[in-house]
């Protein structure tokens, strides 16, 4: 249970995992001004106490820090360089965080435009999806300066249970996208392993528990690995936003270059995915890629 406390926090970005992230805020102590471009986004939160705005600067100026969790670079480069961005309108505290999965660079050049506004910005990524979000326990890397992190860390522990300072600008984001190279991998290989298993009639909940006692034991087996094998394909973490973090690590490992064959063959699977209408789906439904691949379905399957 984390302690009360004090201090006004602007909240931009009210999905999935931000109306989460913005109501352990609030019930963390933290006065909660939120904004999302979608209107009505944020009507569940006022049963706590956050107070939903309709504008940017109505959510920022006055606040300790603003923290923004978004889908993708050029939403963040709106609220930092639009017309009603931090650029115009620095919160009071001069401490911006986005907690988004976006471009390493992107963040390094926002960064720069914030500080000649005086305003510090730490790039501030996560992982532990919807669950996490919603549990308080979401691990958060972060990156930007040192002092920044002292200062955001009270905020950020509201929201999560693993915080480390993993190095400068767009550090944060760099680790992110690795996390998610491994775990775009992962998911394609806990498929495949379904699929063979499938195709020698192998009974599949019971290959599931045997592997979770051994080397291949997973978060991915453990978590969405019964989804996968009843056909499940309810979103939490979606193919869509899957595949936009996997298009960001194609896109960081070509600056330097890295060849990363691994995750170029996961992102084809993903796209095939999207290419039959399925992006809405859950992470776990990359596996209906492998019905159609084999012409099979489990017996679950819906």
């Amino acid at each position: 249970m984390k302690t009360s406390t004090s201090g006004v926090v602007g909240f931009l970005g009210l999905g999935v995992m931000g109306r989460e992230m913005a109501r352990n805020l609030a019930q963390a102590g933290y006065s909660v001004r939120a904004y999302d471009i979608v209107s009505g986004a944020g009507e569940s939160l006022r049963q706590y106490g956050v107070d939903v705005v309709n504008d940017i600067p109505s959510a920022v100026s006055d606040a300790d820090i603003v923290i923004s969790m978004l889908p993708d670079t050029p939403q963040v480069d709106e609220i930092v360089r639009g017309p009603q961005g931090l650029l115009s309108h620095p919160p009071r505290g001069k401490l911006y965080v986005d907690m988004s999965t976006i471009a390493p660079e992107a963040t390094r050049n926002l960064s720069q435009a914030l500080a000649a506004v005086g305003v510090t910005m730490l790039d501030a990524p996560v992982s532990g999806g919807p669950i996490g979000a919603k549990n308080g326990t979401l691990t958060i890397m972060v990156g930007g300066e040192a002092a920044g992190f002292a200062q955001a860390t009270p905020y950020l522990q509201a929201m999560g249970t693993t915080l480390n300072h993993v190095g400068g600008s767009g550090a944060g984001q760099t680790v992110k996208l690795c996390n998610q190279l491994i775990c775009g991998i992962n998911i394609q290989a806990i498929c495949e392993a379904l699929a063979l298993a499938r195709a020698w009639d192998i009974n599949l909940p019971q290959m599931r528990e045997v592997l979770l006692g051994g080397s291949a034991a997973s978060w991915m087996l453990d978590k969405l690995g019964p989804a996968m094998i009843d056909g499940d394909s309810s979103a939490g973490f979606r193919i869509d936003l899957m595949m936009k973090d996997l298009r960001l690590v194609l896109e960081a490992a070509q600056k330097h270059p890295v060849p990363l064959p691994a995750t170029a063959l996961v992102a084809t699977q993903y796209q095939n995915a999207q290419a039959y209408g399925e992006g809405a789906n859950g992470n776990q439904a990359l596996f209906k890629v492998y019905d159609r691949l084999t012409g099979q379905q489990t017996a679950k399957a819906n």
